[in-house]
C-alpha cells in the first residue's frame, strides 16, 4: 500500500500564527534601509509558513525519522566514510571550556583549546608518518586544494610555478581529485591502471617530466586495492622534480599499520569524518587537517599553533605561508571530536580499527563473488568492487 500523504509544513501553515515572538528591543531602532542597499531588500515578505511551535517541532522531528542515521538505521553514505560519531565525544566537545570559548579570545585564556589542537596535530603528524600539520580546511576536499596550493607554494618559490602546470591523477581516483586540480589553476592528466588495479608504471614514465607539479594518489584506491609497486612511483614522481601527494579518504585500513609518510607521500589530507569518527555531512561541520614533510612545512596556512615550554600560541608569523584558507582557526569543535576518538583508542585501537576494516571487508567480497562480478579477485582492503555486468546480461 503506498504511504499516507503526510502533510508538509506549508501545507499545515495558516495565517497569524507563529512559533515564537521576540523580545522586545532594547537599543534605539534603524530603519533597515539605512543598513541595507535597496538593491538588496525584498520588495515582497518571503514566502514562511506560519505555523505554532508544535507544529513546527513536528514537522522537523518528522524530517529526522526520513533521515538513516545510527539512532534509527544504517547511513548509506560510503565504505570510507565514518558511520558513529560516538556519544563521548559530543559530551567532551560540549563542556563549558570547549563549547563556550570566542575564537578571537586572547591565547593566553585558550591554553585548553591550543593544547588539544596542537596534540591532535601531533599525533595526526604520527599517523602520517609527517612532522607538520594544519587543521584549518573545513573539508576533505578543502584539503585537497590545500595541498595542492602548498604545492604551487613549493615550486613557485623554486621558480617552477609557471612550467609545472600538470597534476596527474588515476582513472580510479575520488571525483573530487579533478574539481580541486582545476580549482587550483592546474590542468588534470589521466593516469591509466594495470591489471591488477594498480597504477601503470609504463603510462607514469611516459606522462612524469618537468611540467608535473604532483601526483595526486588513494592508497589503497577506490577500488580498495593496495598500490603494490608505491615505493617506485614515488622515486619516478621525485627524480622528476614533482611532489607525491596522498587523498586520505582511504586511510582507513592503513591507519596504525602503515605511514603514507614512510611510502614517500609528501603531503597527506585526512578527512575527519572518515577516520576519526567527527559528524558528516548535515551533522558537520567538516574538518580536512594536512600533513606535509619539513620542506613544505613552511609554507603551511597561518597561523600555526606552536609550543613554547609549557605555554601554546598561534604563530601568525610566516612569511613564506599561502596564508589563511579558513577563518580562526578552522572548526575546533570538530578537531576536538578526533581528539577524544584517538586518545580514546590509543595507538592499538587505531591499528585494530584498521584491520577490522580490512577483515570486514574481505568477509564480505568473499560472500559475494560467487554471485556477481569481481573485477579485481586479490586481497582487497577497506572496500572492493563487485559488477552486476553478468547478471545484467543473462537476465536483461
Amino acid at each position: 500500500m503506498p504511504e499516507p500523504h503526510v502533510p508538509t509544513v506549508f501545507e499545515r501553515s495558516r495565517p497569524g500564527r507563529r512559533a515564537g515572538r521576540l523580545p522586545a528591543v532594547d537599543v534605539p531602532e534603524q530603519p533597515i534601509e539605512s543598513l541595507v542597499p535597496a538593491v538588496l531588500l525584498r520588495q515582497e515578505p518571503p514566502g514562511l509558513p506560519e505555523v505554532a511551535e508544535p507544529e513546527l517541532i513536528r514537522h522537523f522531528t518528522a524530517l529526522s525519522r526520513r533521515n538513516f542515521a545510527i539512532d534509527v538505521g544504517f547511513y548509506p553514505l560510503g565504505s570510507c566514510t565514518m558511520k558513529h560519531n560516538p556519544r563521548i565525544n559530543e559530551r567532551v566537545a560540549a563542556l563549558p571550556g570547549f563549547r563556550g570559548l570566542h575564537p578571537l579570545q586572547r591565547p593566553e585564556a585558550a591554553q585548553g583549546m591550543l593544547r588539544v589542537l596542537f596534540d591532535l596535530g601531533e599525533m595526526l603528524g604520527e599517523i602520517a608518518g609527517l612532522p607538520a600539520t594544519t587543521l584549518q580546511p573545513a573539508a576533505g576536499a578543502h584539503g585537497e586544494l590545500t595541498g595542492l596550493m602548498l604545492a604551487r607554494a613549493y615550486h613557485a618559490e623554486r621558480g617552477e610555478d609557471a612550467q609545472r602546470r600538470r597534476v596527474l591523477i588515476p582513472d580510479s581516483a575520488h571525483g573530487t581529485n579533478p574539481a580541486s586540480v582545476t580549482l587550483a589553476g592546474y590542468d588534470v592528466v589521466r593516469l591509466g591502471q594495470n591489471a591488477e588495479g594498480g597504477v601503470d608504471l609504463d603510462d607514469l614514465r611516459a606522462k612524469v617530466d618537468d611540467t608535473v607539479a604532483c601526483l595526486m594518489l588513494t592508497n589503497p584506491s577506490t577500488l580498495g586495492l593496495f598500490e603494490r609497486d608505491i615505493v617506485e612511483v614515488a622515486r619516478v614522481v621525485h627524480e622528476s622534480g614533482g611532489l607525491l601527494y596522498y587523498d586520505g579518504a582511504n586511510l582507513n585500513p592503513i591507519m596504525g599499520v602503515c605511514r603514507p609518510g614512510d611510502m614517500g607521500f609528501d603531503i597527506v589530507h585526512f578527512n575527519l569524518h572518515k577516520s576519526f569518527s567527527t559528524p558528516h555531512g548535515g551533522g558537520g561541520p567538516g574538518a580536512g587537517a594536512v600533513a606535509v614533510t619539513a620542506e613544505l612545512e613552511p609554507y603551511l596556512p597561518r597561523p600555526v599553533v606552536r609550543r613554547e615550554g609549557d605555554r601554546y600560541l598561534l604563530d601568525d608569523d610566516r612569511p613564506r605561508s599561502i596564508g589563511k584558507i579558513r577563518s580562526f582557526y578552522g572548526n575546533a569543535g570538530v578537531a576536538v571530536r578526533a581528539y577524544a576518538y584517538i586518545r580514546t583508542l590509543g595507538p592499538d585501537g587505531i591499528r585494530e580499527a584498521a584491520e577490522t576494516a580490512v577483515l570486514n571487508a574481505n568477509y564480505l567480497m568473499a560472500r559475494l563473488k560467487e554471485r556477481y562480478e569481481l573485477p579485481f579477485d586479490r586481497t582487497c582492503m577497506h572496500e572492493f568492487v563487485l559488477s552486476a555486468r553478468e547478471l545484467k546480461r543473462r537476465h536483461g
